[in-house]
C-alpha cells in the first residue's frame, strides 16, 4: 500500500498536538512516555487557549536546547498539565539563567507520545519560542548517550538542567550539572531523579549557543516532528487501519523500512519493575488470547523502551535495537507504550496488539559510538551477542 501524506502546517494547535501524540506513540518504540498520560494532558490543554506554535527546521543562528521530560513513565502516572508546565518552566528557567540570557528554540530530545509534546507545550507558555522539527533518535531511548547529540563533538550536554514539577515558588527545584561528557550527566541525572524528584523531571540539556556557533546544526535528525504528525494524522482521522497498512504509512512517511512482525498477537503476561528511573520488563505476546492455546510466542524485552524481540521458537532474536519495536492494535487503531497504564487495556484481553520493526535513522547509526551505547544496554538484558550492521 501507497500513501500521499499531508504536509505538517507550519504552527501547530491543539489537534495537531493530538496528532504528534498518536504518531509517536507508534514510532516511540515502546517508550518516550506513556500516551494515556499524554492524552490526559492534552485533554487539560485543550480546555486552555494558547497561539499556535510554530515548528520548523533549526535555522543555525538562534539560541535554544533540548527539552523533555526524564524518569520511569510508570512515575508519570496520573501526570497533569500543572506537573508537566512546572517541570517545563523550572528547568527552562534554570538553563536560561546558566547561560545567562534567554533563548527562543527547543527541540524533542527522542520521539514519543509525551516527549514530543514537551517542547511543543512549552512554546504555548512562552510564544517567543519555536519548536525545532526534528529529535536526538528517531525513536525512544533510554539513555541520553543514545542520541545524536551525545555523539557530536561540538554539542556540549552542559549545563545539564533537573527541574521538578512543582509550580509553587517555594517548592520548585532545579539542579545544574556541570560535567565533561553525556555519560557523566546521565550517571548523575538517574541519581538526582530517582532520590530527589520522585523518579520524573524535567530536563533542560545541550545549548546551542553563539559560543559553540550554534552546534545544534547537523547534529539531530530532522523532520521526525512532523513525521508524527503525518502518522497520527493518517491514524487518527481514518478510523482504525490494519498493521499492513499502518507499516506502509510508516515507511512512505519516514523513508526507512518497516516490517511488520506480529499481527494481531495478544499480551498475555507482563513482568516489569520500576528502579534508577527505569521500568524493566518483558512483556509475552501469544497468537491467543490468555487462556486459549497459543502456537506462537514472542517475547519483548524493555528498559523503558522495547530493545530486544525474541521468537519462542528461534535462539536469536528476531529484533535488536537500536531498530525500533513500535507497537500498533488493530482493535484501538492506536500506538502505546511500556508504561504500565498504556499495557493495561491490553494485557489479558482480546484486544489485539501488533509489532512492526522499522529500521534505525541513517543518522543515528552513522553517529560516532552510538552503536556501543546499545550494545551496553542489550547485555544489561543479557544479551551479548553481535549488533546488527547498517
Amino acid at each position: 500500500m501507497s500513501m500521499q501524506a499531508q504536509d505538517a502546517p507550519a504552527a501547530f494547535g491543539i489537534s495537531d498536538f493530538i496528532y504528534v501524540a498518536a504518531g509517536a506513540a507508534v514510532l516511540g518504540s515502546g517508550g518516550g512516555g506513556s500516551y494515556a498520560d499524554a492524552q490526559a494532558v492534552l485533554a487539560q490543554l485543550a480546555q486552555t487557549q494558547f497561539a499556535p506554535v510554530p515548528v520548523k527546521a533549526y535555522d543555525g543562528a538562534t539560541r535554544g536546547c533540548v527539552l523533555a521530560l526524564m524518569g520511569s513513565p510508570d512515575k508519570g502516572q496520573s501526570l497533569t498539565l500543572q506537573d508537566v508546565q512546572g517541570a517545563i518552566y523550572n528547568s527552562m528557567l534554570a538553563m536560561q539563567n546558566a547561560i545567562g540570557g534567554p533563548f527562543t528554540c527547543v527541540i524533542p530530545v527522542e520521539v514519543g507520545a509525551l516527549n514530543s509534546l514537551i517542547p511543543l507545550i512549552a512554546g504555548t507558555m512562552d510564544q517567543l519560542l519555536y519548536v525545532v522539527d526534528g529529535d536526538g533518535c528517531g525513536r525512544a531511548v533510554p539513555e541520553l548517550v543514545n542520541t545524536t547529540y551525545s555523539a557530536a563533538a561540538t554539542l556540549g550536554v552542559s549545563p545539564c538542567i533537573l527541574g521538578n514539577q512543582q509550580t509553587d515558588p517555594s517548592q520548585a527545584q532545579s539542579a545544574v550539572l556541570n560535567v565533561a561528557t553525556t555519560a557523566q550527566a546521565e550517571a548523575l541525572a538517574r541519581g538526582v531523579v530517582s532520590a530527589d524528584f520522585g523518579s520524573l523531571a524535567g530536563l533542560a540539556a545541550w545549548p546551542t549557543l553563539d559560543s559553540n556557533q550554534y552546534a545544534l546544526t547537523g547534529n539531530y535528525i530532522p523532520g521526525t516532528l512532523s513525521q508524527a504528525w503525518q502518522l497520527g494524522q493518517y491514524l487518527v482521522d481514518g478510523g482504525p487501519r490494519s498493521t499492513a497498512q499502518v507499516s506502509a504509512a510508516i515507511q512512505g512517511i519516514t523513508g526507512r523500512g518497516a516490517t511488520t512482525i506480529a499481527t494481531n498477537f495478544y499480551i498475555t503476561n507482563v513482568s516489569q519493575t520500576t528502579g534508577g528511573g527505569f521500568d524493566t520488563g518483558i512483556v509475552r505476546l501469544d497468537n491467543a488470547p490468555a487462556g486459549m492455546p497459543s502456537s506462537a510466542t514472542y517475547y519483548l524485552y524493555n528498559l523503558n523502551e522495547s530493545l530486544i524481540l525474541y521468537s519462542a521458537s528461534q535462539a536469536a532474536p528476531v529484533v535488536l535495537a537500536p531498530d525500533s519495536i513500535c507497537y500498533y492494535s488493530e482493535g484501538s487503531g492506536r500506538g502505546f507504550s511500556n508504561a504500565t497504564d498504556d499495557l493495561a487495556p491490553y494485557l489479558g484481553t482480546k484486544t489485539p496488539v501488533s509489532l512492526i520493526q522499522v529500521a534505525t535513522a541513517p543518522q543515528l547509526y552513522q553517529a560516532p559510538g552510538i552503536l556501543a551505547t546499545f550494545a551496553a544496554l542489550l547485555q544489561q538484558l543479557g544479551y551479548a551477542g553481535p549488533m546488527p550492521s547498517n
